[in-house]
């Protein structure tokens, strides 16, 4: 049986690795508002109007050290951070491309 490994958890499904990656409430959603450009965490959390900033905050943790964020930070006062995706993360997007356009001719 072929396995999968992904920061130290093994899978058996490559399904199941994608879905720990863009699963659960705010994942994806995360991946999706970062698919044009680099945010601030506020204007991420804006993009995201029922978030708060500890689950926010947990989030963007998973999401940067699974590799599929690049979190950037400012050497500057106050201090500024900006999230974007990686390479990797990118790769993610024409798999939500194709969830937007599901979406949007099943939701009336």
């Amino acid at each position: 049986m072929k396995t999968y490994q992904l920061n130290g958890t093994i899978y058996y499904c490559p399904v199941d690795l994608t879905l720990s990656v863009i699963g659960g409430r705010w994942q994806g959603l995360i991946i999706w508002t970062l698919r044009e450009e680099s945010k601030r965490f506020n204007e991420i959390k804006r993009s995201l109007v029922n978030i708060n900033d500890k689950m926010l905050s947990q989030t963007l943790k998973k999401l940067v050290s699974q590799g599929v964020l690049i979190r950037k930070s400012y050497n500057e006062i106050p201090p500024k951070v900006e999230y974007s995706l990686s390479p990797m993360g990118k790769q993610l997007l024409p798999l939500f491309t194709l969830m937007e356009k599901w979406g949007d001719e099943r939701g009336t």
